[in-house]
């Protein structure tokens, strides 16, 4: 088994996110006494930042609570795919689901703005959206429905493109490649703009979707390409850093409710602080990943993303998406990633 090599957790840390976790999902542990028995699924590899946060957070929140709630983390799509958990979270069925913001744009359509094609050039301009305005105007459009976001937003990090096939070192190389994509319509957009051939495909199918070349590459963050060792299929790695996307830890409503206001209290303000805990484990990963995965094979080509960007606004990308999510939210995106056009 390939092992997985984290910067700023320690390796114990990540061998018992990586072992503990699933064996706690899969096989349960002694019945519990807890006054309440929630579930907490994610998408994500056991050794991602997300789970030894999102554990981190868990354990807090019981001792905090003296034992009343006992939440149980169910990493790596163990209870579903990434669609499938969304509905569970809305029915109850999951109490809490990491979700990143490119699916839960299918059920609160705003939330896919974070998404906007090279809106973003850096994390400070992340972080002024994401903890500022544009932030708050999407908790308040997600909690009009049946779950509500517990926190601040969690980092996924810049998406990035990779092969098996052709290099892509520029929008030209774009055209007419089959990438998988999230089944996000925003992500699909951006790439049919640039002439791609983007193919929506669940993140629990993608490691087999490129490995049998369903499909020739895939976008996505450094941490998620080492964790899942997607490297293994793909030979380079172009940093285009199209969007940023990030991940909200939802709550069914109702669950939520049912906890007396001092364990709410407790819930929100442990999985902030893991949050926290969370965007600097990544910012260490996306510095020092290129290096690692580069010694396992993969090829990075640093690519101008200006020119990328320039290809987008030529098209009708950026008027289309505006006129979807409305003159409201994209005033709260342009805010703090500046003109979009």
């Amino acid at each position: 088994m390939t092992s997985r090599k984290q910067v700023g957790i320690s390796r114990r840390k990540l061998i018992v996110g990586a072992t503990a976790v699933p064996l706690c999902g899969i096989f349960g542990s002694r019945a519990s006494a807890a006054e309440f028995n929630y579930k907490l699924a994610t998408g994500q590899d056991p050794a991602h930042p997300v789970n030894v946060r999102a554990q981190d957070a868990i354990d807090r929140i019981r001792e905090a609570t003296s034992g009343r709630l006992e939440i149980k983390l169910f990493p790596a799509n163990q209870l579903g795919s990434d669609s499938d958990l969304l509905t569970q979270v809305r029915n109850g069925g999951v109490e809490f689901f990491n979700q990143s913001s490119s699916i839960l744009a299918n059920f609160v359509p705003v939330a896919g703005i974070v998404n906007t094609g090279f809106a973003f050039q850096d994390y400070d301009s992340v972080w002024k959206a994401m903890d500022g305005d544009l932030g708050t105007y999407i908790r308040a459009q997600v909690a009009k429905t049946p779950i509500v976001t517990v926190g601040k937003i969690w980092d996924n990090g810049f998406r990035h493109v990779t092969s098996s096939a052709r290099e892509i070192k520029t929008p030209d190389d774009l055209k007419g490649f089959k990438i998988r994509v999230p089944p996000a319509p925003i992500l699909t957009s951006v790439f049919k703009a640039l002439e791609a051939g983007p193919a929506p495909i669940n993140f629990n199918e993608l490691y087999s979707a490129l490995q049998t070349k369903v499909v020739d590459g895939q976008e996505n963050p450094l941490p998620i390409i080492a964790t899942t060792r997607l490297y293994e299929v793909q030979t380079s790695c172009s940093l285009t850093g199209h969007v940023w996307d990030g991940y909200w830890i939802l709550g069914n409503k109702r669950a939520l409710e049912r906890l007396p206001k001092d364990v709410q209290e407790i819930v929100a303000r442990e999985f902030d602080r893991s949050a926290a805990d969370q965007r600097a484990d990544i910012a260490k990963l996306s510095q020092s990943l290129r290096t690692d995965l580069s010694a396992k094979g993969l090829k990075f080509i640093d690519v101008d993303r200006a020119a990328f960007r320039g290809a987008l606004s030529k098209t009708s990308f950026y008027a289309d998406w505006k006129a979807k999510f409305g003159e409201e939210a994209w005033a709260q995106l342009e805010k703090a990633a500046g003109q979009l056009s």
